[in-house]
């Protein structure tokens, strides 16, 4: 596990072209106690792997909490992963993924840690594009395009997240989240996240802000519906920021990655002056000082509406 663990810290620094790290776990069988499927999540939202600690139940706990731990002075939940995504362990439950989401730290007990692997995002599949949607973002192939490939299943958290600890208070709240956006006639923000809860908590706030947008999946997409609306503007004699306010995107997604849509934006003549806001549950100074090397304009934490609107109105107003 030492081993694993090294390679966490070491590959965190990856920002290759449209490539990440997934490291690989397994939860257990199914409610017979057959299989054992591979699931994966973003090294980079792994602080640490460690053997499980002793956990303190915690009275009147939600479904699947496990209870807290104290790892170095740091109060953490830990989440029974296998229970949450219906797998039955068969040895136990004895890793824990430390992990760093949304301003948030956690600990999801798994059974066994596999491997990491490094992939390209065209390896990766969205989930909802393939039907098997729930919990699973996507499905990366991990020998490749290769017939007998072996599938490890990308997990949504943000999806678990918000089923483990429901929020009470309103995601959007239209009386907080401040003045309406005044964007051109006819324009619109293009946004991409291959998260269905994500889109949903962006298209709440983009409609209580006023905008119009267009919601994508994937970067490709978003690639994609960029080039066709520089085509419509060029066809009505108008420039694309005509139809293109600005590019919200976040940046794990599959086919490809925020880092890599951005890029492209921001060396394509036809675009490098269209703002790009980065709206990611990844954290972390190193996580942000990747995000100025690809030339993105702002980043904001996933997810309070209220941030992402300011973050919206400060550079659609440079």
């Amino acid at each position: 596990m030492s081993t694993v663990q090294q390679e966490v810290d070491e590959r965190t620094n990856l920002t290759g072209s449209n490539k990440f790290e997934l490291l690989l776990f397994r939860l257990g069988g199914d409610a017979n106690g057959d299989r054992s499927e591979l699931f994966g999540i973003n090294v980079f939202k792994v602080r640490e792997i460690v053997a499980m600690p002793a956990i303190t139940a915690v009275a009147g706990a939600l479904p699947h909490m496990l209870g807290v731990v104290n790892l170095r002075g740091q109060i953490i939940p830990v989440i029974d992963l296998p229970a949450v995504v219906g797998c039955k362990p068969k040895t136990g439950l004895n890793i824990m993924l430390v992990t760093e989401y949304a301003r948030t730290t956690q600990g999801f007990a798994v059974e066994s840690v596999e491997e990491i692997v490094r992939l390209d995002w065209s390896q990766v599949l969205s989930a909802e594009n393939s039907n098997v949607g729930g919990m699973v973002t996507s499905i990366a192939r991990l020998d490749g395009d290769t017939e007998n490939t072996r599938l490890a299943q990308v997990l949504d958290v943000e999806q678990i997240l918000r089923q483990i600890t429901p929020s009470d208070s309103k995601d959007v709240d239209p009386d907080t989240i401040g003045d309406k956006l005044q964007l051109k006639d006819g324009a619109v923000i293009l946004a991409a996240d291959d998260s269905a809860v994500a889109r949903s908590l962006i298209e709440q706030a983009l409609e209580a802000m006023g905008a119009n947008y267009i919601m994508t999946k994937t970067g490709k997409e978003a690639w994609d519906k960029l080039q066709s609306l520089a085509t419509a503007a060029q066809s009505e004699g108008k420039h694309v920021r005509d139809k293109v306010a600005m590019v919200l995107t976040d940046l794990e997604m599959p086919e490809m990655d925020g880092f890599s849509l951005t890029r492209k934006i921001k060396q394509d003549e036809r675009f490098k002056f269209l703002p790009v806001v980065i709206h990611s549950s990844l954290s972390g100074s190193t996580n942000e000082e990747h995000i100025k090397t690809v030339g993105a304009d702002a980043y904001v934490a996933k997810f309070v509406a209220e941030e992402l609107a300011n973050t919206i109105r400060k550079v659609l107003i440079k």
